[in-house]
């Protein structure tokens, strides 16, 4: 896949348009999927990964082969996320004690009221996502993306510090840092990841309802298009896997796919580019 992509490149600097379009398509999924974690809300990553794409089209004809192409686009992209504005979920000013108190606090609640009966498994998996998604907005945005690329998109300390211009060292320092916080979070309140704790993504719902976490009029994640491999639901095999695994799967999905407009979107400015 990244060799054609390049090959796209190529023939897109020398104004194919189509070739220019189906580079948009290789690479927006991975970019929305990094700015949806980033920024929690799939609005904000939404207008973000359009941001994002403009800057790669315009720069496009900087790209010299001396890294991946991908890598160029999560250095583009993570060069973004990290110096754009705050977005509606990064105001709330969210930390790992305060998240641990909401989830006591869910738990509480659970006990005063009726269990919710309709959709209860597609609102526990939307409570579970945005639970998950949460987590990471709870550490700052340097720690932030750096267990993104880590985690996530797996990337070792030459091509992770060359991705946030660092040194491999210093990403693997902040990755070891982001990677203590969030397990020793998820360990103290995560059912999913220590069984003995008593938090359930299902016991959940009605604190997340009361809260306006969840909608169940306007789901944000359970209903998103996704890989189908990937779509956010807790393997059946989890219970099976070490700590590490529970960890890394959990983060790693749901894998979504972009809505489907960027290319659209993106048509003025390859005009205005002398691409089109």
């Amino acid at each position: 896949m990244e060799s054609r992509l390049e090959e796209l490149v190529e023939e897109a600097k020398g104004g194919n348009r189509d070739a220019l379009q189906e580079v948009i398509q290789g690479v927006q999924d991975r970019i929305y999927n990094l700015a949806v974690r980033m920024l929690w809300h799939p609005e904000d990553a939404e207008d973000a990964t359009q941001e994002i794409l403009v800057k790669i089209v315009t720069r496009l004809g900087s790209f010299r082969g001396e890294s991946a192409f991908t890598t160029w686009c999560h250095r583009i992209a993570c060069n973004h996320l990290l110096t754009t504005r705050k977005r509606r979920a990064e105001r709330a000013e969210l930390s790992l004690e305060l998240f641990e108190e909401d989830v006591a606090s869910g738990l509480a609640y659970a006990e005063r009221v009726s269990p919710v009966q309709p959709e209860q498994d597609l609102l526990a998996k939307e409570v579970m996502i945005a639970c998950i998604q949460g987590v990471l907005l709870c550490l700052d945005r340097r720690q932030r993306v750096a267990f993104i690329l880590g985690v996530v998109y797996e990337l070792d300390g030459n091509r992770g510090g060359y991705v946030l211009g660092i040194t491999p060292e210093a990403y693997r320092k902040r990755l070891s840092r982001a990677k203590t916080l969030v397990r020793g979070f998820l360990l103290r309140t995560c059912g999913l990841v220590n069984e003995a704790n008593p938090c359930r993504c299902e016991r959940q719902i009605p604190y997340a309802m009361k809260s306006r976490l969840v909608n169940p009029q306007r789901l944000l994640f359970a209903t998103h298009s996704a890989d189908s491999e990937r779509d956010g639901q807790v393997p059946a095999c989890l219970r099976d896997m070490d700590e590490v695994q529970r960890l890394t799967t959990l983060f790693r999905q749901p894998e979504y796919r972009a809505p489907n407009t960027f290319v659209e979107r993106l048509k003025g400015l390859m005009a205005a580019e002398g691409l089109g």
